[in-house]
């Protein structure tokens, strides 16, 4: 059976479709950028509304396949923008209609995970979940993906690229802070923001501008910004995998991409004597496939959801879902 997953939870419309064995057949992607400032949720959401149909025509091009072909469709469910969500459900309500196969809405962060371990071959691994409206640190406890800590204001790669904004670098910052900050000559300090298990960024982001103001030179703030808050996740993530005693570490999320961030990640996993795995870049951001694949898990452990169950929830706790999908899951 092939599984066709849409993506829209946030900038991305996505399509993915996959093979019950995890091969990604297609992940085609449009990103909406924005002609200046942030992102504007309805925005977003009519760009996905006019780019959903192509991207699902490109996808079956790509894969070689028909709709015909398809026998399970899915999308993302939540957290997320809701016009954003909802657009993608209702181009996933309507494709499931018309070719009469079944529907299921996923868990966005969920699917980070599960295409992680399909595609790296990790088996039970701490989830370092950085993007730009998430950052969590997950693992799979008592039949659920528990959170073991998480921001308490802004998502990682949102703060990133609201710093980028006040900085002059333009939206989507990451690459360039990452960039800049390869040139930095000295580390000024920056407010530590770790309480317990959880992070704070919007401090940090107040301190790093107040260091923009004294003259300080970008590519010392950049450095600055992703030393201590590349230090917090680490952190945090290092003392999850002691707590529940988990010895593989997967990286997922758009920020994951950045090379500090994987160094400073497996510098702790080799000290710790644990494994890193990430994702291909394609499988890191957000992106169809990941959504097709879990999907295809949950339907396989009897999963199945009526048009009314497929409402969106904009705030899907990664921990309100029951996994019973994973002992299978587990043996791939």
């Amino acid at each position: 059976m092939l599984t066709l997953g849409i993506e829209g939870t946030a900038h991305t419309v996505g399509v993915g479709i996959v093979d019950d064995d995890a091969n990604v057949l297609a992940n085609v992607m449009e990103m909406y950028r924005p002609p200046q400032g942030g992102i504007h949720p309805r925005e977003a959401a009519n760009h996905h509304a006019e780019r959903v149909t192509p991207v699902i025509k490109n996808a079956f091009e790509t894969a070689g396949v028909s709709a015909s072909d398809i026998g399970l469709v899915s999308f993302s469910r939540g957290p997320g923008l809701g016009p954003c969500l909802r657009t993608v459900a209702t181009a996933a309500r309507s494709l499931a209609l018309s070719l009469d196969v079944p529907l299921l809405g996923v868990n966005h962060c969920i699917a980070h995970l599960e295409i992680g371990i399909a595609s790296t071959g990790c088996r039970d691994p701490v989830l370092l979940y950085a993007s730009g409206g998430n950052t969590q640190v997950i693992a799979l406890a008592e039949g659920r993906y528990r959170i073991f800590g998480e921001t308490l204001d802004i998502g990682i790669g949102n703060m990133l690229d609201k710093l980028g904004r006040e900085l002059g670098l333009g939206y989507y910052a990451g690459p360039a802070i990452e960039k800049l900050a390869l040139e930095a000559e000295r580390y000024h300090e920056l407010p530590y923001s770790v309480k317990g298990m959880d992070v704070a960024f919007s401090g940090i982001m107040t301190a790093a501008m107040a260091l923009k103001r004294k003259g300080v030179p970008l590519p010392d703030i950049c450095h600055s910004v992703q030393e201590t808050c590349f230090a917090m996740l680490v952190e945090v993530t290092e003392r999850a995998m002691a707590h529940i005693g988990k010895e593989e570490l997967l990286l997922g999320g758009g920020v994951v991409q950045n090379k500090r961030l994987r160094a400073m990640a497996g510098t702790m996993c080799e000290e710790r004597g644990a494994r890193m795995f990430v994702p291909e870049p394609g499988l890191c951001v957000d992106n169809g496939a990941m959504i097709a694949w879990t999907a295809k898990l949950m339907h396989d452990a009897g999963i199945r959801m009526g048009m009314d169950d497929t409402k969106v929830d904009q705030r899907f706790r990664t921990d309100d879902v029951e996994v019973i999908w994973r002992p299978k899951a587990a043996l791939l």
